[in-house]
């Protein structure tokens, strides 16, 4: 099957299999797993910051960095479309007792300051305390600039905040923004990133921030079932992702530009190629037969996400020939 769903379906390559299949393992509840210990220690080096910490999933990374930064009675700012606000089950409300205050994104997928300074609440025992701005880049595979995070950055700053960002794909914003993925994250508290994405890992997701930081959502991890032992067979493929994904990401925006301008020629598709960013398209069907465009295309060997709108993302084990398979099944779906 080609699958066009997420960045979440790649397969570990035959370098990452070997790999794991070799690792060197400890006990990583001990602290004891080299690889795992190698794997933090560059991945902290290489995003400029002090400590990181290797968990299961982004949303547990996410969590964990929410429940760090935040008590019980309080509160963080997010877009409305926040993975973590509308994907991730409630976690920190029902985990961590923070109540999450979400603000409408914009089009860019920024949040606006000036409406999250109105969300801000008082010194006052009737409201959560606002402790933290939680962004995420991409975000629906937009890229948030460079400036609207330095920008942010004094917003906290002057507001007494914490800035945490889920950047699970926040190479593949760096590599849009034609910068060094340290650009990006210099203006932050803390950065989540996803491993096993379009970095091609199977698991994992990494959680950085200072040491005191990674020493509370170490404990955390342990707290919501996140310690997993020999979990240096995990790390070697993350590893590998760490190093070597990043340096392909060009070809999956590549491939989606490709797919972008292919369905804006299909005249029963709306579709915009202009707001294609990174890996992932959105179009709408005009004569709303998703589901049966969605099983038409399972019967040809190609899986999609049947949504209003459709989202197709390209990822490593997706090429320019599997996007011309897709436009033709579809040309064919319209032609029945």
């Amino acid at each position: 099957m080609i699958d066009f769903r997420s960045d979440t379906v790649t397969r570990p390559t035959a370098e990452m299999r070997q790999a794991m299949a070799s690792a060197e393992v400890g006990d990583d509840v001990y602290g004891d797993d080299p690889t795992v210990n190698n794997l933090q220690a560059y991945a902290a080096e290489r995003l400029g910051f002090e400590s990181a910490l290797f968990t299961a999933t982004g949303t547990q990374a996410n969590l964990l960095a929410i429940m760090s930064h935040c008590g019980r009675g309080d509160e963080y700012l997010c877009g409305q479309s926040a993975h973590n606000y509308r994907y991730e089950g409630g976690g920190a409300a029902v985990l961590g007792s923070v109540q999450p205050q979400p603000i409408e994104n914009q089009p860019d997928g920024s949040i606006n300051l000036d409406k999250a300074k109105a969300a801000i609440k008082a010194d006052d025992f009737h409201f959560a305390r606002t402790r933290l701005l939680s962004l995420e880049n991409t975000i629906g595979g937009k890229v948030l600039s460079l400036d609207y995070q330095r920008q942010a950055r004094a917003f906290c700053d002057d507001n007494g905040l914490l800035l945490h960002l889920d950047g699970a794909r926040i190479f593949n914003a760096a590599v849009k923004s034609n910068c060094d993925v340290t650009e990006i994250t210099r203006h932050y508290d803390s950065v989540s990133v996803c491993l096993s994405k379009g970095l091609g890992a199977p698991v994992g997701s990494l959680l950085l921030g200072s040491k005191a930081f990674i020493d509370r959502a170490t404990r955390l991890r342990k707290m919501v079932g996140g310690g997993m032992r020999q979990a240096g067979i995990l790390a070697a493929a993350g590893r590998i992702a760490l190093e070597k994904g990043p340096l392909r990401l060009h070809q999956d925006h590549e491939n989606a530009e490709y797919l972008s301008a292919g369905l804006a020629r299909i005249p029963q598709l709306e579709i915009n190629p202009a707001s294609t960013q990174t890996n992932i398209v959105y179009a709408r069907c005009r004569a709303g037969k998703v589901a049966q465009l969605r099983d038409y295309l399972e019967g040809q060997g190609i899986l999609i996400t049947a949504g209003e709108p459709i989202r197709f993302v390209t990822h490593l084990d997706v090429n320019q020939q599997d996007v011309d398979r897709l436009l033709d099944a579809i040309l064919r779906f319209y032609q029945l």
